[in-house]
């Protein structure tokens, strides 16, 4: 993988013809929050003073700028609007900024278009204009059902009011998602078993459940560094891992990625875009693109990734000048697609499929070592379909015990 710092150096007249066709995903960062979460290592800016229809403005002129960049003009298959606190953008943005995706690209039919938002009331109740200005799906950040961890948090609800904002969104969307937030320290089988529970009767489509990691930069590592145990050890946390798979497939909500549980029909399609290796372009201060360039030789492939300015002053400013604010860009050659699509698709529950891998980027010998494959199903970490003809692996996947391991049999297998 090489990195650029230079901008200038790229430009769509190097770019070969003929790229994949997969779906493509818009990324909205609006990196402005009321509060920072202690556990938050995301481009998040506590701000109160800046100027919402500039940044509403150039959002729109960034996108325009990105589209260009793309070997050819596809439909949006889904737009996410993340933070930051998107629940805090003003409707009638948001509402360009979906009138404007739409005019630059256009949309897919039953495009997904999701807005994160925080479980406050007046968020909540923003989130009725949010409905009428376009959006159609709702991820929540609740964290959690007890008043004591939301503290711990650093959240600024409590359970009785996140439980009255939901009520509240769901009269107007259906789809609706909610992140849970466990293995803090402390936490219990049974205290963890008691809050999952109550997420699990509220009957919503889709749940995604993360255990507490620490991130540097975050004011948690710090505490961390200081010798205060904030997280419960690994082996507690897969017991409470394993917990969360039982009580979630009980429920009739699979597990379709390790973190991520849906009813049939209503899995996040813009995450399993991304997960699926599939092209997006990201707008907004400290946004991330990447999509393919493309060849019909995969020895031709090249994948591209984008980064724009984290500072939401300099990227303003940088995309008022000049039209964007791109700071960094990667180009990575056919092997380091395939890492990206091993990496990423064995979280999902229908892992990798081989043959479009090899497809796209060349004999799997250069990119998968085998024999440490083999080694990872016959120690019952990994599954795998076999072609019925040439008995050649097409299909790869992680198993339960897998799933616990995913790190160290990504660093055994891929090359």
């Amino acid at each position: 993988m090489r990195l650029h710092s230079c901008y200038s150096r790229f430009s769509p007249r190097q770019m070969p013809a003929n790229p994949p066709k997969t779906n493509l995903g818009l990324y909205v960062h609006w990196p402005f929050c009321r509060h920072k979460c202690p556990y938050c290592d995301f481009n998040s800016h506590v701000s109160t003073t800046h100027d919402n229809a500039a940044f509403g403005a150039a959002l729109c002129q960034e996108m325009t700028h990105m589209a260009a960049l793309l070997p050819d003009r596809r439909a949006l298959t889904s737009l996410f609007f993340g933070g930051g606190t998107p629940s805090l953008m003003p409707p009638n943005i948001v509402g360009k900024i979906i009138s404007h995706a739409e005019k630059t690209f256009g949309f897919a039919p039953a495009i997904e278009i999701t807005a994160e938002a925080n479980p406050t009331s007046i968020e909540a109740q923003v989130m009725t204009e949010f409905f009428h200005a376009g959006v159609n799906r709702v991820s929540m950040g609740v964290q959690s059902f007890d008043d004591e961890i939301l503290g711990f948090l650093g959240r600024e609800h409590t359970a009785a009011e996140a439980l009255s904002a939901l009520q509240t969104v769901r009269r107007h969307f259906d789809n609706l998602s909610i992140d849970l937030i466990y293995a803090t320290a402390g936490e219990t089988m049974a205290s963890w078993r008691k809050s999952l529970s109550q997420a699990l009767a509220l009957g919503l489509p889709h749940l995604s459940l993360y255990q507490l990691t620490i991130e540097p930069g975050t004011a948690f590592f710090t505490r961390q560094r200081t010798g205060e145990q904030l997280h419960l050890d690994d082996d507690h946390a897969a017991d409470l891992f394993e917990l969360t798979q039982s009580l979630t497939a009980d429920a009739g909500l699979t597990a379709y990625e390790i973190s991520n549980h849906a009813r049939p029909g209503a899995a996040c399609q813009h995450n399993l875009n991304y997960w699926n290796a599939g092209d997006w372009i990201g707008i907004g201060p400290g946004a991330h693109g990447r999509f393919c360039l493309g060849s019909e030789d995969p020895a031709g492939m090249q994948r591209v990734g984008t980064a724009t300015r984290r500072s939401p002053a300099g990227w303003l400013d940088a995309v008022q000048t000049t039209g964007h604010g791109i700071d960094t860009h990667t180009i990575d050659t056919a092997t380091d697609y395939a890492a990206e699509m091993m990496m990423m698709g064995l979280r999902l529950a229908d892992g990798v499929n081989i043959d479009r891998i090899e497809a796209l980027c060349g004999p799997q010998e250069g990119w998968l070592d085998r024999a440490a494959m083999t080694q990872a199903v016959a120690d019952g970490w990994l599954d795998s379909q076999k072609d019925s003809q040439t008995g050649s692996d097409t299909q790869l996947w992680l198993t339960a015990a897998g799933r616990l391991r995913l790190n160290h049999i990504l660093a055994m297998i891929l090359r």
